[in-house]
């Protein structure tokens, strides 16, 4: 009895997956173009609350971000990959260390950008070899909806945290897409599991989420240390605490991390030496130190104004009065972010120096957010206990 050979779409796909597979990719599945017809009326609503706060990209080919066909009209299907960075230990741990810098888990390691890049072409060519089509890769790059692709193609679902959440790998999942001309077999979606949990709503210490599967990034951690260009308001600074780039929080308390095994593919492993960085040390970097230091990983494209205005930030929030120094030390920075975040983190932690340095600063501080810093109220210095 002769076995029924599989219809060449099949046997493409499963080349596809094996290939994938080998590279390294916990996960792949394939979604239609037209497997996420609620995406444009979603990110219209988005966009309209101001959610993206000064993400101005995300204004940017709105229809092209929502509707596949629409980036490229040729697009008859999506490949989605999925690589786990899990980790092994808890990634929360550093926050009780408040004169060490906290460094999302995913910044750690490689820019997986680069990593994984280089993989999605080298699936997308066997699959252009072998079938004879047209390919396009994507790693966060250009206007593609990776999360609403990714549960359409079954990799998991957006949970409350809007993170995809994999029943295999949790919230620790890397995202990349592959656009084809080829009708491939389309996967299952995958539905929802979030049920009534909310913790990672509830850990949030900025409250960016104004209800379950919204972000107001305006709010978020993660934006905030990393995208936005300017001052961060002061009502929010203490919630960020020593974290100095992205924030873990909401994707750490998953539970379905549970089911997760620590990530193994050696090119995305963990950076040594920057999973408790001193702050006093990260504000004592010029620009040339800190491109050597964060070199190949995602935190170098922040750049170092901003990351030292992030250090301030949790130096501030320390509570430990011998990094008043580093906070002077800075007073008088080039950058006004800088020198912004000198004064508000000097304030708080030595409110009897700053008084002292504040008159001096001020007579040649002609930024005006800088001389809001050095005249807000001095708080009371606490006693010792």
């Amino acid at each position: 009895m002769k076995t029924a050979r599989l219809p060449k779409t099949e046997q493409l796909k499963r080349a596809v997956v094996a290939r994938a597979r080998a590279e390294g990719f916990s996960v792949a599945r394939i979604a239609s173009v037209e497997a996420i017809p609620e995406a444009p009326a979603r990110l219209a609503a988005w966009l309209a609350e101001g959610h993206h706060g000064e993400m101005g990209w995300m204004e940017e080919r709105t229809a092209e971000r929502a509707t596949p066909r629409q980036l490229w009209g040729e697009a008859k299907s999506v490949v989605m990959l999925g690589m786990s960075y899990a980790p092994d230990g808890d990634p929360l741990a550093i926050l009780g260390q408040p004169d060490k810098a906290a460094i999302s888990l995913y910044a750690r390691r490689r820019d997986y950008h680069d990593v994984i890049k280089g993989k999605l072409k080298s699936v997308a060519g066997l699959l252009a070899a072998q079938g004879g089509v047209d390919v396009k890769v994507f790693v966060d790059t250009a206007p593609v909806m990776e999360k609403p692709l990714a549960q359409a193609a079954g990799l998991g679902w957006q949970g409350k945290h809007t993170v995809l959440v994999s029943r295999e790998h949790g919230s620790w999942l890397f995202l990349g897409a592959i656009y084809t001309t080829a009708e491939l077999p389309a996967d299952a979606p995958e539905s929802d599991h979030c049920g009534s949990c909310r913790r990672c709503l509830d850990i949030c210490p900025t409250d960016a989420f104004p209800a379950p599967y919204q972000l107001d990034s305006r709010r978020c951690i993660a934006y905030l240390t990393i995208e936005h260009p300017g001052h961060i308001d002061e009502s929010l600074r203490a919630g960020i605490g020593n974290r100095v780039f992205g924030c873990d929080d909401c994707l750490a308390v998953c539970p379905w991390n549970k089911f997760a095994a620590a990530a193994q593919e050696t090119r995305l492993s963990l950076r040594d030496g920057l999973d408790a960085l001193p702050l006093a040390e990260l504000a004592r970097l010029d620009d040339p130190a800190f491109r050597a230091l964060f070199a190949g990983t995602p935190v170098k494209r922040t750049g170092r104004d901003r990351f030292v205005r992030n250090v301030l930030i949790a130096i501030g929030n320390s509570k430990r009065p011998e990094l008043a120094d580093s906070a002077a030390a800075l007073v008088a920075d080039a950058s006004p972010l800088v020198r912004a975040m000198a004064a508000w983190a000097l304030t708080r932690l030595a409110p009897t120096r700053a008084l002292t340095l504040a008159p001096g600063a001020l007579t040649v501080e002609n930024d005006a957010d800088v001389r809001r810093e050095w005249r807000a109220p001095m708080p009371e210095p606490e006693s010792a206990s």
